[in-house]
């Protein structure tokens, strides 16, 4: 299939995408207007067309047009709703501007920018969709070739032929001397011939998607064959090797003409850090003015059926490592909190009877909506352990301790995957750590909200919760 061909089809691809984006932009604003039965203006017109104009170059910016093979439909659907959302303060704040809000109805403007939102996600998803079935089928496939016949390049080949929904086909190997065992490869996938022979291909426009499987530690072959490939129009990508997989929200940095690489890093910084601090603002709020008469009669039952404080504050580790009090109903009779502290098990005597029913249904961790006020905790983040668990558990698990780049949460991706509750092997407690991490590395607002829509049917109750 010849590179040029497939380029042309793509761009005409993604036209289609912005004038159906521009449809549907305009159909819903229609579509609002006939329905609260308000007369058609051209203050309406020209809404509309701001609109439209805003959202493609908004849409650009933020790449939204791009390629988004591989990628989740929560990212694409974060970065769709980025786009629109921004329109929408833009055309709110020109009609504050110019004075001219009172020719529009406030209703159907709200209507309007909701239908859009709402159209422009779900036509999204059922492309989606429809490429995973065309894809399955063997259309609308990219080929690619994998230089480096190793045991990382032979796993990515593996992954995509199970994964036929990415639309991406291998057609096979390129030799690179001394990094190349065709032994894994097999008869499964081809060897198509050596480095020089792919550079020629790729020249000539015969090869589209390039990975280069090859170990960090090859440095110099890696840059040559960067250079060599950049006289190409081939698309590039490097397969990382053990050390870059284990990064966590790496980014670069530029310091005067030097280039840092960020290895262990946080993705809530500046303008994401305030947006997170909104919205654990705002959900705490509305949700402690809905159980305030639930945690008064909690409260009131702790006080009556056992001896000792209705609350229960434990040092643990919050943001940075820093030591952070966290609240709790009283659900034992002990107050652990001091160099060893004992995960409750199964019949454990420490438990009272009330305290089994409210850490069965986690309803002991209402009080912690007070620490997101407070600004130690936040709604989604790693769960916090007792300070005698970190350093236990530190020793223990790799990257432990980087779960503290990012504030605990009252749930997580963690507990909504079913690994909450007592961690009486390393194993749990390892998974229970790649959880938190593979949240920090995929964090963004879109993530909270479906890990909180989550907890509410899968988060709050467990086996595994004593």
């Amino acid at each position: 299939m010849e590179q040029g061909w497939i380029r042309s089809r793509q761009s005409g691809i993604t036209a289609l995408y912005r004038l159906f984006d521009v449809f549907l932009i305009q159909g819903s604003l229609f579509a609002c207007i006939l329905y609260f039965d308000v007369v058609p203006s051209k203050d309406w017109l020209i809404a509309g067309l701001l609109a439209a104009i805003s959202f493609a170059f908004v849409a650009e910016s933020v790449e939204l047009y791009r390629s988004w093979r591989g990628e989740t439909y929560f990212r694409i659907l974060g970065t769709a709703t980025l786009a629109w959302s921004v329109v929408c303060i833009v055309l709110l704040t020109l009609g504050y501007a110019m004075s001219v809000e009172a020719a529009y109805d406030r209703i159907v403007v709200a209507s309007w920018f909701l239908a859009t939102l709402v159209a422009l996600s779900f036509w999204r998803f059922c492309l989606r969709q429809l490429l995973f079935i065309l894809r399955q089928k063997g259309h609308n496939t990219r080929p690619c070739v994998i230089l480096g016949c190793t045991d990382a390049g032979y796993k990515l080949a593996g992954d995509l032929r199970l994964n036929p929904q990415l639309g991406i086909k291998v057609a096979g190997f390129f030799e690179v001397e001394g990094f190349s065992d065709n032994s894994r490869i097999g008869n499964q996938f081809p060897v198509l011939g050596n480095l020089s022979e792919a550079i020629q291909q790729a020249r000539s426009g015969k090869l589209d998607l390039v990975f280069i499987a090859l170990p960090m530690r090859a440095e110099e072959i890696i840059s040559d064959i960067l250079d060599e490939f950049s006289d190409t129009t081939a698309t590039v990508h490097i397969l990382p090797n053990f050390f870059v997989a284990k990064m966590l929200h790496a980014r670069w940095h530029q310091v005067g003409s030097s280039s840092l690489l960020s290895v262990f890093d946080t993705p809530i910084q500046g303008f994401d850090s305030w947006l997170k601090r909104v919205e654990d603002l705002i959900i705490a709020s509305i949700i402690l003015v809905l159980i305030s008469p639930l945690m008064l009669l909690i409260a009131l039952a702790v006080k009556a059926t056992s001896k000792g404080p209705v609350i229960f504050k434990q040092r643990r580790y919050g943001l940075d490592g820093r030591t952070i009090f966290v609240w709790k109903f009283r659900t034992m009779r002990t107050m652990d909190d001091g160099e060893r502290v004992i995960q409750a098990t199964a019949n454990d005597k420490r438990v009272t009877p009330l305290g089994g029913f409210l850490r069965r249904t986690s309803l002991d961790e209402l009080p912690q909506f007070f620490n997101v006020l407070q600004g130690s905790m936040s709604i989604v983040g790693p769960r916090p352990h007792a300070v005698a668990h970190n350093e236990e558990y530190r020793r223990l698990v790799s990257g432990y301790m980087l779960r503290h780049k990012v504030k605990p949460g009252i749930t997580g991706l963690a507990q909504i995957n079913g690994f909450r509750g007592e961690t009486d092997t390393l194993d749990k407690m390892s998974r229970r750590v790649e959880q938190d991490l593979e949240y920090i590395r995929r964090w963004s607002i879109l993530l909270d909200l479906r890990i909180v829509f989550l907890t509410i049917f899968k988060g709050f109750s467990h086996k595994n919760a004593y």
